[in-house]
């Protein structure tokens, strides 16, 4: 059997694992169903984070008891819906997206969803409007902060993410592991610099307790940083 072969297999069952957990454990509802069919429609890339992941970012929400939320990277606003959803009515959630045609797309899907009242989405590049985000009376801290945007400012993001939260506060970081592909310091892959960048200034930094957890699903093998804000 050849090495792709074998990962196509591996790739099967992975796939197949993930369906048999979703119908047990995550069953999808039609706004959930109709923001990827949307998403799809608009030609937005399928890089939305898989359903179990979905409901493990509304988990860590609700363990959190979070009341408020930031996520970095909007795409359809799939994993919106999940997180908006985690916090109580009165709960406010920040999304950023750099494309204003995703933007759309996610407020519609929001919308659709109900959690328009709860979630908005901000428009631009997150590293303009993280700075504005900080100077807003009220806007934050937030409890819990999601980031799932370009890779090469996974560093730049954490560091916001660090200024935007509170002792206590959870940042969750997705697309760590890159196939594997963090392991190999001579990369010239951006979101593979960037992600390592980001190992580093985790492991350094004095404030932050964390770990990562592989995944191996649908959406091939990568994993997931969950980093608690200590001090």
């Amino acid at each position: 059997m050849t090495d792709d072969a074998a990962q196509d297999r591996l790739q099967d069952r992975w796939n197949a694992v993930d369906r048999y957990v979703g119908e047990l454990l995550v069953p999808e509802d039609d706004a959930l169903t109709e923001a990827l069919t949307a998403s799809e429609a608009a030609g937005l890339p399928a890089i939305n984070v898989a359903p179990n992941q979905g409901k493990l970012l509304h988990l860590l929400a609700r363990i959190q008891g979070a009341r408020t939320a930031l996520e970095i990277g909007t795409l359809g606003g799939y994993s919106t819906i999940w997180l908006a959803r985690a916090l109580p009515a009165d709960g406010r959630l920040i999304s950023l997206e750099y494309d204003p045609a995703h933007a759309d797309v996610a407020r519609a899907n929001l919308a659709r969803a109900g959690c328009d009242k709860v979630a908005e989405v901000r428009t631009g590049a997150a590293l303009d409007l993280l700075p504005r985000l900080a100077a807003e009376p009220g806007a934050g801290p937030f409890d819990l902060v999601f980031i799932d945007a370009d890779k090469a400012n996974n560093a730049r993001y954490v560091e916001w993410a660090l200024r935007l939260t509170h002792p206590g506060s959870v940042i969750v970081v997705d697309n760590v592991v890159r196939g594997g592909g963090v392991r190999d310091p001579s990369s010239e892959d951006p979101a593979i610099v960037g992600t390592r960048e980001m190992y580093r200034l985790v492991s350094e930094e004095p404030r932050l307790d964390a770990t990562v957890v592989q995944t191996v699903g649908v959406k091939g093998w990568d994993g997931l940083l969950v980093a608690r804000v200590v001090s």
